[in-house]
């Protein structure tokens, strides 16, 4: 399938298309070291905190700075025979990309290479120091910017100031008379 313009996108399918060429560009402009055979695709309608995901299999004791060898690692699939990394999926989320002006969606992707490339190479990613390194290389943040807002926002009974905000109920919420806030030593008040 081709590509459509970016404007164009209007299904799942055209999204993956979309952003699958995209970082085939960045790879080759960028140098980014990421083998795309290895990479599986899927957009997610459930996401609300974040914009994309590279979902991988964990392998133990792996750390970013040291690379593996893939020949003799093991994860829960098993091990791989033929020195391959483990496939890793690249998740897109749809309300990410439709709340996102295009440069915003672009830097997303080339963050999500970032962890491709640190998985491919490590078999593990995070936002450290080499992260924060590649992503000035590659002009984009160590964070994605927010698409949703948040179901729950707590803040400081004395002066108002944002305290947290939370997508889901979760202890702090349901229990947010137990906790002070930092800056005034107040309870705090969940909205």
């Amino acid at each position: 399938m081709t590509a459509p313009a970016y404007d164009e996108i209007a299904t799942h399918e055209d999204l993956v298309v979309w952003s699958r060429d995209y970082c085939k560009e960045v790879r080759r402009e960028w140098l980014v070291d990421v083998r795309f055979d290895l990479v599986e695709w899927e957009v997610s309608t459930r996401a609300k905190r974040r914009a994309a995901a590279v979902k991988r299999p964990k392998i133990p004791e792996a750390e970013v700075g040291s690379p593996v060898d893939w020949e003799t690692v093991e994860a829960a699939g098993g091990r791989r025979a033929d020195g391959r990394p483990f496939p890793a999926t690249l998740s897109l989320t749809w309300d990410a990309f439709e709340a996102f002006e295009r440069t915003e969606w672009e830097s997303t992707l080339r963050h999500e290479l970032i962890h491709l490339e640190q998985y491919q190479r490590c078999g593990t990613t995070d936002h450290g120091p080499e992260f924060k390194a590649r992503a000035e290389e590659l002009d984009t943040e160590v964070h994605c910017e927010t698409f949703s807002d948040p179901k729950y926002v707590l803040r400081c009974e004395s002066c108002d100031a944002l305290v947290a905000h939370r997508y889901r109920d979760c202890k702090l919420v349901r229990r947010a008379d137990e906790y002070r806030s930092s800056c005034c030593e107040s309870p705090l008040v969940v909205e």
